[in-house]
């Protein structure tokens, strides 16, 4: 057995100087709890005003991604732990000053929620669903009499779930990138983008398109100005701060970060879904791509390059 003896606190391995313990999982994980948290907000929202029928894949159709895509994240979440076996410890202690333990709150209540949610609107879908069991059957119709219930229950707690995935990372007050306050808005409107591209993407009432676009064109719209506000407060920031901020201004992420998130995943969908509102034909599904590409490989970037940087120089 080989024993070390760290004293300084420094050059730990896989910690200080450099963070090497979050790898691809993490930034999947994030992506598609945002994406599930702008859909359920979508849903819970239009339900609230009772637009169900005239938004038929806000409300119903794409919340059936939501339990795919928090069950995918859950399982790269569980597959980056490193003690697997004590994953439930999480959920022995409700810990108010911990973005982790909120995060695990959160989607055990959200979840199963989604899931529910799916299920009152299955038949809707497979008019041939039977559920075999009289108590399940009987369960779920008791349950589509309180959608609004749910969806009152949603609204935050989708709201809390898109902030918590940036507030995870600006917790980490050693790494300079993420340690500030506009992360969370920030995952929680790039969230919201692209539930909206991918209700574009899937939807075929034209009308639903159409609203989608100038809703997504408006979140994008704020997200380059978080963005924005955000580099200013790096510029301004410390000396720690503009070497993290330089990573992205000359540095080794400048090229992923400017061009295939601000410019491919931001800006050129924004000018396709102008073009769009003025009249011209364009394939839904290009725009809608490229947000949700964009705000994948946008995870990717601050998860990387926020572990290089740090305050020890």
């Amino acid at each position: 057995m080989r024993e070390e003896l760290f004293v300084s606190g420094r050059n730990l391995p896989n910690i200080d100087p450099h963070l090497h313990a979050w790898h691809w999982p993490i930034p999947v994980y994030l992506f598609l709890g945002g994406l599930a948290a702008g859909l359920l907000f979508f849903a819970s929202y239009y339900t609230i005003l009772g637009k169900e029928k005239t938004m038929p894949t806000v409300v119903k159709w794409a919340p059936f991604i939501v339990p795919i895509a928090l069950v995918v994240g859950l399982m790269a979440l569980f597959y980056d732990l490193t003690n697997k076996l004590y994953f439930w410890r999480l959920y022995t202690t409700l810990r108010l000053e911990s973005p982790m333990s909120w995060g695990a709150w959160v989607l055990m209540l959200v979840t199963p929620l989604s899931m529910v949610w799916v299920a009152t609107y299955i038949k809707e879908l497979i008019p041939s669903w039977d559920w075999k069991f009289p108590i399940i059957e009987n369960t779920i119709e008791w349950f589509a009499k309180y959608r609004k219930v749910m969806a009152w229950i949603l609204l935050p707690m989708s709201i809390i779930l898109g902030i918590y995935t940036g507030i995870l990372l600006s917790a980490f007050n050693a790494r300079p990138l993420w340690n500030n306050s506009i992360l969370g808005p920030l995952f929680l409107v790039s969230g919201l983008s692209t539930a909206a591209a991918l209700i574009i993407w899937t939807s075929k009432d034209h009308a639903e398109r159409l609203l989608f676009s100038k809703i997504d064109l408006v979140l994008i719209g704020i997200e380059l100005f978080i963005i924005v506000h955000m580099m200013m407060g790096f510029m301004a920031g410390p000396s720690v701060q503009l070497e993290a901020a330089a990573l992205l201004f000359g540095g080794a992420y400048t090229v992923v970060f400017w061009v295939f998130v601000v410019i491919l995943g931001l800006l050129f969908p924004a000018a396709l879904e102008i073009a769009e509102l003025m009249g011209y034909k364009i394939p839904v599904a290009v725009p809608a791509i490229m947000v949700l590409m964009g705000g994948l490989i946008f995870r990717f970037v601050m998860v990387e390059a926020g572990q290089i940087t740090r305050y020890l120089y």
